[in-house]
Protein backbone atom coordinates (compact mmCIF):
# COMPACT_ATOMS: atom_id res chain seq x y z
CA UNK A 1 0.00 0.00 0.00
CA UNK A 2 1.35 3.06 -0.90
CA UNK A 3 2.11 6.25 1.52
CA UNK A 4 -0.80 8.66 2.61
CA UNK A 5 -0.69 12.06 0.26
CA UNK A 6 1.07 15.04 1.81
CA UNK A 7 -1.69 17.41 3.70
CA UNK A 8 -3.13 20.10 0.97
CA UNK A 9 -1.11 23.79 1.29
CA UNK A 10 -2.57 26.60 -0.14
CA UNK A 11 -0.37 28.14 -3.31
CA UNK A 12 2.35 30.30 -1.36
CA UNK A 13 2.10 33.19 -4.11
CA UNK A 14 -0.63 35.51 -5.09
CA UNK A 15 -1.43 34.52 -9.50
CA UNK A 16 -3.47 36.18 -12.02
CA UNK A 17 -5.98 34.28 -13.13
CA UNK A 18 -5.05 31.13 -10.88
CA UNK A 19 -7.32 28.12 -11.08
CA UNK A 20 -7.90 27.17 -7.46
CA UNK A 21 -11.65 27.35 -7.96
CA UNK A 22 -11.35 24.48 -11.24
CA UNK A 23 -9.33 21.93 -8.83
CA UNK A 24 -12.59 20.36 -7.57
CA UNK A 25 -13.68 19.43 -11.74
CA UNK A 26 -9.80 18.62 -12.22
CA UNK A 27 -10.04 15.91 -9.34
CA UNK A 28 -12.56 14.42 -10.84
CA UNK A 29 -10.90 14.28 -14.42
CA UNK A 30 -7.59 13.37 -12.72
CA UNK A 31 -8.98 10.41 -10.20
CA UNK A 32 -9.16 7.73 -12.68
CA UNK A 33 -4.99 8.53 -13.80
CA UNK A 34 -3.69 9.15 -9.90
CA UNK A 35 -0.83 6.66 -10.17
CA UNK A 36 0.52 8.45 -13.49
CA UNK A 37 2.35 11.69 -13.52
CA UNK A 38 0.69 15.38 -13.47
CA UNK A 39 2.51 17.68 -16.22
CA UNK A 40 2.01 20.81 -15.94
CA UNK A 41 3.74 22.99 -19.08
CA UNK A 42 2.65 26.24 -17.51
CA UNK A 43 2.26 25.56 -13.89
CA UNK A 44 1.90 29.59 -12.63
CA UNK A 45 1.10 29.71 -9.17
CA UNK A 46 0.87 25.96 -8.57
CA UNK A 47 -2.49 26.03 -7.31
CA UNK A 48 -3.80 22.90 -9.35
CA UNK A 49 -0.77 21.02 -8.36
CA UNK A 50 -1.40 21.55 -4.45
CA UNK A 51 -4.66 21.23 -5.06
CA UNK A 52 -4.46 17.09 -6.90
CA UNK A 53 -1.45 16.76 -4.73
CA UNK A 54 -0.16 14.36 -7.14
CA UNK A 55 3.04 11.93 -6.03
CA UNK A 56 4.70 12.75 -9.24
CA UNK A 57 4.88 16.06 -10.91
CA UNK A 58 6.59 17.96 -13.91
CA UNK A 59 6.03 21.52 -13.11
CA UNK A 60 7.43 23.77 -15.83
CA UNK A 61 6.99 27.39 -15.86
CA UNK A 62 8.54 30.68 -18.50
CA UNK A 63 9.44 32.44 -15.53
CA UNK A 64 12.90 31.72 -13.54
CA UNK A 65 11.85 33.52 -10.59
CA UNK A 66 9.21 31.45 -9.77
CA UNK A 67 10.62 28.51 -10.40
CA UNK A 68 13.76 29.45 -8.76
CA UNK A 69 11.36 30.02 -5.68
CA UNK A 70 9.61 27.07 -5.94
CA UNK A 71 12.65 24.83 -5.71
CA UNK A 72 13.70 26.64 -2.55
CA UNK A 73 10.27 25.18 -0.93
CA UNK A 74 11.61 21.63 -2.10
CA UNK A 75 14.17 21.89 -0.05
CA UNK A 76 11.85 23.04 3.40
CA UNK A 77 13.59 26.64 2.56
CA UNK A 78 13.12 29.41 5.91
CA UNK A 79 14.32 33.34 5.42
CA UNK A 80 14.83 35.91 7.29
CA UNK A 81 14.29 38.96 5.23
CA UNK A 82 12.29 41.72 6.46
CA UNK A 83 8.72 41.99 5.12
CA UNK A 84 6.20 44.48 6.11
CA UNK A 85 3.09 46.05 4.30
CA UNK A 86 5.17 49.24 3.69
CA UNK A 87 5.61 51.50 0.23
CA UNK A 88 9.51 52.57 0.50
CA UNK A 89 10.18 48.87 2.24
CA UNK A 90 8.83 47.66 -0.92
CA UNK A 91 10.54 49.75 -3.35
CA UNK A 92 13.45 49.04 -1.93
CA UNK A 93 12.94 45.10 -2.25
CA UNK A 94 12.13 45.80 -5.86
CA UNK A 95 15.42 47.46 -6.44
CA UNK A 96 17.64 45.04 -4.62
CA UNK A 97 15.89 41.83 -6.15
CA UNK A 98 16.38 43.50 -9.53
CA UNK A 99 19.70 44.15 -9.17
CA UNK A 100 20.57 40.24 -7.82
CA UNK A 101 18.75 39.82 -11.21
CA UNK A 102 21.26 41.95 -13.23
CA UNK A 103 24.15 40.65 -11.33
CA UNK A 104 23.16 37.08 -12.49
CA UNK A 105 21.92 36.20 -8.56
CA UNK A 106 18.89 35.45 -9.57
CA UNK A 107 18.97 31.72 -8.75
CA UNK A 108 19.79 32.46 -5.16
CA UNK A 109 18.09 31.82 -1.91
CA UNK A 110 17.76 36.10 -1.58
CA UNK A 111 16.22 36.30 -5.21
CA UNK A 112 13.24 34.02 -3.90
CA UNK A 113 12.69 35.64 -0.80
CA UNK A 114 12.47 38.75 -2.54
CA UNK A 115 10.43 37.36 -4.93
CA UNK A 116 8.06 36.29 -2.27
CA UNK A 117 7.56 39.24 -0.78
CA UNK A 118 7.25 41.37 -4.35
CA UNK A 119 4.62 38.80 -5.44
CA UNK A 120 2.16 39.12 -2.06
CA UNK A 121 2.81 42.85 -1.44
CA UNK A 122 2.91 43.92 -5.20
CA UNK A 123 -0.17 45.42 -6.59
CA UNK A 124 -2.71 42.41 -7.33
CA UNK A 125 -0.27 39.95 -6.78
CA UNK A 126 0.76 40.72 -10.93
CA UNK A 127 3.57 38.90 -12.16
CA UNK A 128 5.08 41.34 -14.78
CA UNK A 129 8.31 42.52 -16.24
CA UNK A 130 9.45 44.98 -18.85
CA UNK A 131 11.64 44.00 -21.63
CA UNK A 132 14.84 44.59 -19.28
CA UNK A 133 13.56 41.84 -17.36
CA UNK A 134 13.76 43.54 -14.68
CA UNK A 135 10.23 43.98 -12.32
CA UNK A 136 7.53 46.27 -12.35
CA UNK A 137 4.61 45.90 -10.34
CA UNK A 138 3.99 48.47 -8.30
CA UNK A 139 3.19 48.75 -4.55
CA UNK A 140 -0.44 47.08 -3.96
CA UNK A 141 -2.70 48.69 -1.78
CA UNK A 142 -3.57 46.13 0.72
CA UNK A 143 -5.37 46.78 4.24
CA UNK A 144 -3.27 43.49 5.56
CA UNK A 145 -0.94 41.01 4.94
CA UNK A 146 -0.19 37.63 6.07
CA UNK A 147 3.43 36.92 5.27
CA UNK A 148 5.02 33.29 5.80
CA UNK A 149 9.10 33.20 6.76
CA UNK A 150 9.42 29.38 6.96
CA UNK A 151 7.74 27.34 4.42
CA UNK A 152 8.60 23.58 5.00
CA UNK A 153 5.30 22.86 5.47
CA UNK A 154 5.54 22.65 1.70
CA UNK A 155 8.15 20.14 1.64
CA UNK A 156 6.37 16.85 1.47
CA UNK A 157 4.20 18.33 -0.87
CA UNK A 158 7.03 18.99 -3.79
CA UNK A 159 9.23 15.92 -2.49
CA UNK A 160 8.41 13.87 -5.73
CA UNK A 161 7.88 16.76 -7.81
CA UNK A 162 10.44 18.10 -10.96
CA UNK A 163 10.50 21.90 -11.45
CA UNK A 164 11.75 23.08 -14.77
CA UNK A 165 11.54 26.90 -15.80
CA UNK A 166 11.77 27.16 -19.89
CA UNK A 167 9.65 27.10 -23.18
CA UNK A 168 7.47 24.08 -23.05
CA UNK A 169 8.16 22.68 -26.41
CA UNK A 170 11.17 21.85 -24.24
CA UNK A 171 9.54 19.15 -21.75
CA UNK A 172 10.01 15.45 -22.45
CA UNK A 173 6.58 13.94 -21.77
CA UNK A 174 6.03 10.07 -21.38
CA UNK A 175 3.31 8.92 -23.67
CA UNK A 176 0.88 8.07 -20.37
CA UNK A 177 1.53 11.31 -18.34
CA UNK A 178 -1.83 13.02 -17.08
CA UNK A 179 -0.67 16.80 -18.93
CA UNK A 180 -2.95 19.86 -17.13
CA UNK A 181 -1.98 22.95 -19.18
CA UNK A 182 -3.38 26.11 -18.64
CA UNK A 183 -1.97 29.38 -20.67
CA UNK A 184 -2.40 32.94 -20.56
CA UNK A 185 -6.14 33.87 -21.09
CA UNK A 186 -6.09 34.98 -25.14
CA UNK A 187 -6.31 38.76 -24.96
CA UNK A 188 -4.02 41.72 -25.02
CA UNK A 189 -1.50 40.54 -22.14
CA UNK A 190 1.27 42.50 -20.59
CA UNK A 191 4.77 40.79 -20.36
CA UNK A 192 4.48 37.61 -17.51
CA UNK A 193 7.46 36.79 -18.86
CA UNK A 194 10.59 39.36 -20.87
CA UNK A 195 8.03 38.35 -24.18
CA UNK A 196 4.50 38.40 -24.73
CA UNK A 197 2.79 34.84 -25.03
CA UNK A 198 0.94 35.69 -27.88
CA UNK A 199 -1.63 33.69 -30.66
CA UNK A 200 1.18 31.68 -31.84
CA UNK A 201 2.05 30.17 -28.87
CA UNK A 202 -1.19 29.76 -28.65
CA UNK A 203 -1.28 27.31 -31.26
CA UNK A 204 2.06 25.74 -30.85
CA UNK A 205 0.62 24.88 -27.47
CA UNK A 206 -2.42 23.37 -28.87
CA UNK A 207 -0.19 21.08 -31.46
CA UNK A 208 1.95 20.27 -28.61
CA UNK A 209 -0.84 18.99 -26.44
CA UNK A 210 -2.23 17.33 -29.43
CA UNK A 211 0.67 14.87 -30.31
CA UNK A 212 0.54 14.27 -26.49
CA UNK A 213 -0.88 10.17 -26.68
CA UNK A 214 -1.77 10.26 -22.88
CA UNK A 215 -4.65 12.16 -21.10
CA UNK A 216 -4.72 15.94 -21.72
CA UNK A 217 -6.94 19.21 -20.02
CA UNK A 218 -6.55 22.49 -20.94
CA UNK A 219 -8.24 25.99 -19.93
CA UNK A 220 -8.38 28.95 -21.45
CA UNK A 221 -11.01 31.89 -22.07
CA UNK A 222 -13.67 30.65 -24.51
CA UNK A 223 -12.46 32.76 -27.61
CA UNK A 224 -14.00 32.22 -30.74
CA UNK A 225 -10.58 31.47 -32.26
CA UNK A 226 -9.34 28.85 -28.73
CA UNK A 227 -12.53 27.12 -29.14
CA UNK A 228 -12.57 26.62 -33.03
CA UNK A 229 -8.86 26.07 -32.56
CA UNK A 230 -9.21 22.99 -30.24
CA UNK A 231 -12.00 21.74 -31.96
CA UNK A 232 -9.77 21.05 -35.13
CA UNK A 233 -7.55 19.61 -33.45
CA UNK A 234 -10.04 16.77 -31.69
CA UNK A 235 -10.48 17.91 -28.14
CA UNK A 236 -13.76 17.71 -26.63
CA UNK A 237 -15.14 21.06 -25.50
CA UNK A 238 -16.83 22.28 -22.32
CA UNK A 239 -17.90 25.73 -21.68
CA UNK A 240 -17.50 27.28 -18.06
CA UNK A 241 -18.22 30.69 -16.39
CA UNK A 242 -14.95 31.52 -14.39
CA UNK A 243 -14.94 33.69 -11.37
CA UNK A 244 -12.46 36.45 -12.01
CA UNK A 245 -11.61 37.26 -8.58
CA UNK A 246 -8.28 38.54 -7.25
CA UNK A 247 -7.34 40.24 -3.79
CA UNK A 248 -10.86 39.23 -2.51
CA UNK A 249 -12.31 42.00 -5.34
CA UNK A 250 -15.04 40.19 -7.55
CA UNK A 251 -14.77 41.22 -11.37
CA UNK A 252 -16.79 40.36 -13.99
CA UNK A 253 -17.31 36.31 -14.75
CA UNK A 254 -15.29 34.68 -17.75
CA UNK A 255 -16.49 32.23 -20.37
CA UNK A 256 -13.92 29.40 -19.84
CA UNK A 257 -13.26 26.76 -21.83
CA UNK A 258 -11.91 23.22 -21.03
CA UNK A 259 -11.22 21.59 -23.23
CA UNK A 260 -9.85 17.57 -23.28
CA UNK A 261 -8.64 15.13 -25.19
CA UNK A 262 -7.52 10.93 -24.47
CA UNK A 263 -9.51 10.88 -21.58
Amino acid sequence: MGSAAPEAVRPPLKWAGGKRWLVPRLRKLYEPYRDRRLVEPLCGGLAVALGLQPRRALLNDISPHACNFYRRLKTGFSTTLEMRNDEALYYRHRERFNRLVADGKAKSDDAAALFYFLNRTGYNGLCRFNSRGEFNVPFGRYTKINYVTDFSTYRAAFAGWTIASGDFAQLTIDAGDFVYADPPYDVVFTRYATEDFGWDDQVRLAEFLARHRGPVVLSNQATDRIVELYERLGFKIIFLTAPRRISCKERKPAREVLATRNL
